[in-house]
């Protein structure tokens, strides 16, 4: 069961969930959710998640790969928030967590009230929309917010019109 949202209290504003992963799709969503964040006058929470590993090394190294992982991770959400606030000109929140991704999506809707859409963008390939798509439209049933799911083959113009 999830938290009352909030985002249409007084003093609150909707936010838009974005996923930053190594997918192509993956900046589509960015974009639209950044753009709809800016037309609504909402905001834009970026998310990326470290995977738990099978790590069955040295304690040492295990803390070093651990480390190189969240450093990566931080660096694709400070790339992503750079590139939305050049081209659109809003500051995105940015959220690194460790987890299984699902789950930690979830845990970061279950805490931030304030967060009223989860925006993914379908992949194009021949296997079906992506990974993350399909893993989510699997809990459909159950899922606390509604999902904008992005086609990936919109071209910039197109999600700016659709925004």
């Amino acid at each position: 069961m999830v938290s009352k949202r909030l985002s249409r209290e007084a003093g609150h504003k909707r936010k838009f969930l974005a996923i930053v992963d190594n997918t192509p799709e993956c900046e589509r969503a960015i974009s639209y959710a950044a753009r709809r964040a800016y037309s609504t006058n909402g905001s834009l929470v970026l998310l990326y998640t470290i995977e738990p590993g099978d790590f069955q090394h040295w304690l040492g190294v295990e803390q070093i790969m651990r480390e190189e992982q969240l450093a990566a991770g931080q660096a694709a959400l400070d790339a992503q928030a750079t590139r939305i606030r050049g081209s659109i000109g809003i500051e995105p929140e940015l959220v690194l967590r460790e987890g299984k991704k699902v789950d930690e999506i979830l845990s970061v809707i279950e805490e931030d009230q304030d967060i009223a859409i989860l925006v993914l963008a379908a992949g194009n390939s021949k296997e079906g929309p992506g990974p993350l798509v399909s893993s989510i439209t699997g809990k459909s049933a159950t899922f606390p917010i509604p999902v904008t799911v992005v086609p990936n083959g919109l071209s910039d113009e197109e999600i700016e019109s659709l925004a």
